[in-house]
């Protein structure tokens, strides 16, 4: 019987807790064309972490219960962050190079906060000043992707690495290329052992191992 994921569900509460409690600790700014939402670097943690996605929408739901926006931005805010988190989570599959990982998968919450929340604002709340409130919802979200999201989540991939560790990697596609690039690395090693005399030891044609004394003359 398959064991319950409990570090992954405790991954998922603390996930759902730490974007809460950061946005609604500066709710004052925390809402609107420039928001200030250090929680938004947490939006990357789907391209290692699969509980994530569930976590920050449920995070953001409970951030948003305080917008000045009301139902809408409860409705549609969390609603981007699910979509955002869902397609961030599956960009490894498609984008092997890290770096280029990073940057694909944090374009998703950043456009699609900056391109529907502003037409929101615009059709339900009558506000007109849609390209301004593009701009600085897009610049504010950058800044918090990319320069906190970013190195977040390569430092818990470095750390993720390591035997027994509380961050291990629960997205299917990078665990997927962990174990490849595992079992390559493990093949390599075998081979160089083998051939470490410059001779395969399979192919010995006296069948020694590399390093055994052939005694096959001794006494002549």
């Amino acid at each position: 019987m398959r064991k319950f994921p409990v570090k992954a569900l405790c991954r998922a509460g603390i996930i759902a807790a730490m974007y809460a409690a950061l946005t609604l600790t500066l709710s004052q700014f925390a809402y609107g064309p420039i928001q200030l939402r250090p929680a938004e670097a947490l939006t990357m943690l789907p391209l290692l972490y699969a509980e994530s996605v569930p976590a920050l929408f449920i995070g953001c739901l409970i951030a948003n219960l305080l917008s000045p926006y009301g139902v809408w931005d409860i409705a549609i805010g969390s609603a981007i962050t699910l979509i955002a988190a869902i397609a961030t989570y599956f960009t490894p599959k498609f984008v092997k190079k890290p770096l280029l990982r990073a940057i694909v998968g944090g374009l998703f919450p950043v456009l699609l906060n900056a391109l529907i929340l502003p037409a929101m604002w615009l059709l339900v709340m009558g506000d007109a000043a849609f390209w301004i409130n593009l701009l600085s919802l897009g610049a504010t979200q950058l800044i918090f992707v990319y320069a906190l999201g970013a190195p977040l989540v390569m430092l818990l991939k470095r750390y993720a690495m390591r035997p027994k560790s509380p961050f291990s990697v629960t997205n299917r596609y990078v665990s997927a290329d962990i174990k490849k690039r595992d079992t390559s690395a493990s093949d390599n090693g075998k081979k160089n052992s083998s051939d470490v005399y410059g001779i395969d030891a399979a192919n010995d044609e006296k069948g020694n191992v590399p390093g055994d004394i052939d005694n096959s003359n001794d006494g002549e």
